[in-house]
């Protein structure tokens, strides 16, 4: 593109997306892997693909697919447990590298992000040499890891458009070709267009984008109400919503794939427990307390069922965590078989006033504070096993 962004361009936005962000960390870290498919995740029988090297998805691997069909599609993959610590750690890299170019960077994932160009043209080029800066950048910091950019005047287009040309591609949609790009999209590409929309845009005839644009919007919103018309809003690229850079994590969770289905609320409590202590030793490092806690469960059937409470006071505390976890199994059916456990904390706020506060405290309470500061330093020092609660000894090979 070769005219002046200033004259055409109301916004310019970058949609950043890293091209198979964990497979590619372990290639990075592992120079033995490149160019071999590697798939990331659970490594028992009942795992699932976290991740899929782009060598891997020639196989058909895709994320969320069982670990078991993975090893029958390319029985000579490399299978690799997650390694969550240092995927957070790169990303961090990342999005500081972002920071470099734009200070709206939202952040969407650990491995995507927007990032609000507007005004930059001056300082960067137009549009595709913007991409090629952030690219060089995520690069260079990285040691070599590639990204996929999408750039647009909207976040819609742009998210769309940094999947068109993956891995480690550019598409530029300027806003006079906005339209012939999103026309001949699948309706699944639209945000908010699920398995049963698409079923639902299908059965009215609707196949492209184009055919959602040209839809007359009430007759989308008797059919899909509010969301029929910001299904057709989007088909016509219209998306003014900003870029958000001070986006918070709303919450921090911990669950666990069970190797063998359990049954009842006593096999449950130590997953329980040992979720309450992950999640709360990140809150402590983070210096983070939440006031809501949410435990969700899975049956061998993959129904999916939550529960969550309101605290009395916000807490980073692994037993008080836990205890919350603990009162909400009287509110589901415990009946069927599970085969997942999972405890987040929510309502995140920073500690504040909360270590005066301990100082008044109950003696007890006090004391179980120190506790998990202690384990905290112990695990950090020596690793995560180095303390096993009695009560996870049954259950430590249950958990995928």
């Amino acid at each position: 593109m070769n005219a002046d962004p200033k004259n055409i361009w109301g916004r310019i936005i970058l949609h950043a997306d890293m091209d198979a962000f964990f497979a590619s960390v372990e290639q990075l870290d592992n120079p033995d892997l490149k160019g071999r498919p590697v798939v990331v995740g659970g490594t028992g029988k009942r795992g699932v693909v976290s991740a899929a090297s782009y060598e891997a998805r020639e196989y058909s691997i895709k994320s969320a697919m069982p670990v078991m069909e993975a090893r029958r599609l390319c029985p000579e993959a490399v299978f690799v447990s997650p390694r969550f610590a240092r995927y957070k750690d790169v990303s961090t890299e990342i999005m500081s590298a972002f920071k470099d170019f734009s200070p709206l960077v939202e952040p969407l994932s650990l491995d995507e992000a927007f990032l609000d160009m507007t005004g930059a043209a001056g300082l960067f080029g137009g549009p595709r040499e913007m991409a090629m800066r952030v690219k060089r950048s995520v690069r260079d910091t990285t040691g070599g890891l590639t990204i996929s950019i999408g750039c647009a005047d909207t976040k819609f287009v742009a998210k769309v458009a940094s999947d068109e040309n993956k891995p480690d591609g550019i598409t530029v949609v300027p806003p006079d070709e906005v339209e012939s790009f999103l026309r001949p999209l699948p309706v699944s590409r639209l945000w908010g267009a699920g398995p049963k929309t698409v079923a639902i845009l299908r059965e009215m005839g609707l196949e492209r984008v184009g055919d959602v644009a040209d839809c007359k919007p009430e007759v989308l919103e008797s059919t899909l109400g509010a969301l029929g018309l910001h299904l057709h809003r989007l088909a016509r690229g219209i998306d003014p919503r900003p870029v958000e850079p001070c986006k918070e994590r709303k919450s921090v969770g911990a669950e666990y794939t069970l190797e063998r289905d359990i049954k009842g609320a006593a096999a449950i409590r130590p997953h329980l427990r040992r979720a309450a202590d992950e999640v709360t030793r990140r809150l402590r490092a983070k210096g983070l307390v939440g006031a809501g806690v949410r435990v969700k469960l899975k049956t061998a059937r993959f129904r999916l069922y939550t529960r969550q409470t309101a605290l009395m006071e916000p807490t980073n505390s692994s037993d008080e965590i836990f205890m919350a976890g603990d009162g909400l199994l009287d509110e589901f059916n415990l009946k069927s078989p599970m085969r997942l456990v999972g405890l987040a904390v929510f309502d995140l706020s920073g500690i504040g006033g909360m270590v005066q506060q301990e100082l008044f405290s109950p003696k007890k309470k006090f004391e179980k504070r120190k506790l998990d500061q202690t384990m905290d330093s112990l695990r950090e020092k020596f690793g995560e096993n180095v303390i096993i609660r009695g009560g996870d000894l049954k259950s430590k090979n249950n958990i995928e």
